[in-house]
């Protein structure tokens, strides 16, 4: 498990960036972990980023490299070859804070939180790759509307339009996404990498070449000791028991 600990509001600051960028980097490369699940300390998952930090930015080129290595630590979140849960627990799920959410690839919420883009109340816009993610999860529309209003949401209008996977009691949270993770963490590994990268690339390519990247991939699992223990599990009517490999 993962857990923001920036008092007093677990901002994304650049250091918390950095830290998260090689935490997730080591957690990749660890065989033994199968499943990661990211939260945040206190009464909140993450009200955005370091807006002091924001504050004293003084030229163009000063914020373009900020919001460039926002967006590459959100990527290796995306691209890990392990399922990310986001446990979007307490009171506020912000502008970075939802932007680092929709970098993972589930998100289970807690029911008393808000979340939102309140970027433009600020004079600025998401920049950890909010403008890029949002669209594809809830839509254009719903999309333009919480970045052009930074209207905050409750987690049961954010499950209803796709932002969030599932809304639990704000306790609830982080058991039942170590619950998700567990049951994931179960699957054969092969496969379960294989379907993280067939949805994650092929997102960004046109269908055809997603139906491509899937049926390479298909055909590479038919070749692995997991499928044949799985497809024997099934017909012999057993729990299966994958290697891995």
């Amino acid at each position: 498990m993962v857990m923001l600990d920036n008092p007093p509001a677990n901002a994304l600051s650049r250091a918390v960036l950095d830290e998260l960028d090689r935490i997730i980097a080591d957690l990749d490369q660890n065989r033994e972990v199968r499943a990661v699940v990211i939260t945040g300390s206190g009464k909140m998952f993450a009200a955005g980023a370091d807006i002091q930090e924001i504050a004293e930015i003084e030229s163009g080129k000063t914020g373009e490299l900020l919001s460039a290595h926002g967006q590459a630590v959100m990527n290796r979140i995306e691209r890990m070859s392990k399922v990310v849960i986001a446990a979007v627990n307490g009171l506020f799920c912000l502008g970075g804070g939802l932007e680092l959410a929709m970098a993972c690839h589930l998100r289970i919420a807690g029911d008393r939180v808000r979340l939102g883009l309140p970027e433009i109340t600020l004079g600025i816009m998401p920049g950890f790759g909010g403008t890029q993610r949002l669209p594809r999860l809830v839509g254009v529309a719903k999309a333009l509307e919480l970045i052009l209003t930074g209207d905050r949401i409750k987690a049961q209008e954010a499950v209803e339009f796709g932002l969030v996977n599932e809304v639990v009691p704000d306790p609830e949270v982080l058991k039942r996404a170590r619950a998700v993770a567990k049951r994931i963490a179960g699957m054969g590994q092969v496969a379960v990498r294989a379907s993280l990268m067939a949805v994650v690339e092929g997102q960004p390519r046109p269908l055809p070449g997603g139906f491509e990247l899937e049926s390479k991939l298909f055909g590479t699992l038919c070749e692995t000791a997991d499928m044949k223990e799985g497809l024997n599990a099934f017909l012999e009517k057993r729990p299966a028991k994958f290697k891995n490999l």
